[in-house]
């Protein structure tokens, strides 16, 4: 059977979010099962997540993938090599949908007319977490209040992507990504240098639960950081030299800009002292983006 929407949830080694994931996409209204298929693709070294996939009761087929490779481009890859939709929707496995989700991206998708649709994410962290409020906002994904065309794109989870304007429908994403993250934006920007074209559906959020592993400051500083890495590396990549100097003497200025607002922020012990340090991490990331200061967030090891 061919399905209009392919709904791809990658994991590993998340019991408890993907149980959330799943149940969120089989509540899922507005929307006739018969043109859904669910791909799970489960990236742990053993195929853990095979016997829970396979008890679940879902109105649309679903199936199941181990990619025993480890990483995150790999992950994606595989379950998108079983994909047949026109459509390829990405929950990641710590978010949950409302029911009116997939309908909400449908509808966007359709009335803009775009390649790639992105929706908000609202992160979520328990009462006690210390710097709550700020690692909700990182968790998060922000965006216009109103759904429209944009000029740029934000990561896959929540996406609703249009097979047919990936180059490569069934393995798109660079496994030179595997380990550090960001295949989603480098395939977001190659898309982009193709002519592919980007929205926004404002009404298409999802919650995001992250393990609580990430919710440290330690974890989010080291994301920023990484995250502050990605437009140097793809210059790089592209063997842009003068994109790396100008990302480079950015990041330079940024770190300057935000290193004596942290400084009064943390000897004052300010509520938002996070955020500037968020920020200089992000400048620091633009300059310092090449080897030993590569990050590495996925991978087998727990």
């Amino acid at each position: 059977m061919t399905a209009r929407v392919s709904l791809i949830v990658p994991t590993q080694r998340r019991p408890a979010g993907l149980a959330t994931a799943l149940a969120s996409l089989v509540a899922q209204t507005g929307v006739d099962p018969a043109d859904l298929e669910l791909i799970v693709a489960d990236n742990d070294a053993v195929p853990s997540a095979k016997a829970f996939v396979d008890a679940l009761t879902a109105p649309f087929p679903v199936t199941y993938v181990h990619e025993p490779r480890p990483g995150v481009a790999n992950v994606r890859n595989a379950a998108l090599a079983l994909a047949t939709g026109d459509l390829i929707a990405f929950l990641d496995d710590d978010e949950e949908a409302p029911p009116t989700w997939l309908a909400d991206l449908l509808a966007a998708q359709q009335a803009l007319s775009v390649d790639v649709v992105f929706g908000p994410v609202r992160g979520r962290a328990p009462e006690g977490v210390r710097h709550r409020a700020y690692l909700e906002d990182f968790f998060s994904r922000h965006g216009p209040d109103d759904t429209r065309v944009l000029d740029s794109w934000y990561g896959c989870g929540n996406s609703l992507i249009r097979r047919s304007a990936l180059s490569n429908p069934t393995a798109p994403f660079d496994p030179s990504r595997n380990a550090s993250g960001g295949e989603d934006d480098l395939l977001f920007a190659q898309m982009a240098a193709a002519g592919a074209t980007f929205g926004w559906a404002h009404a298409a959020f999802v919650w995001e639960d992250p393990i609580p592993s990430r919710l440290t400051l330690a974890y989010a500083l080291r994301r920023a950081f990484a995250y502050g890495q990605g437009p140097s590396e793809h210059c790089a990549a592209q063997k842009n030299l003068a994109g790396i100097a100008g990302w480079m003497l950015a990041g330079l200025v940024q770190t300057a800009l935000w290193a004596p607002i942290v400084a009064i922020k943390w000897i004052l012990a300010a509520p938002d002292r996070a955020m500037p340090l968020d920020r200089l991490m992000r400048g620091l990331g633009k300059t310092l983006w090449f080897p030993p200061f590569s990050q590495t967030f996925y991978g087998r090891p727990a």
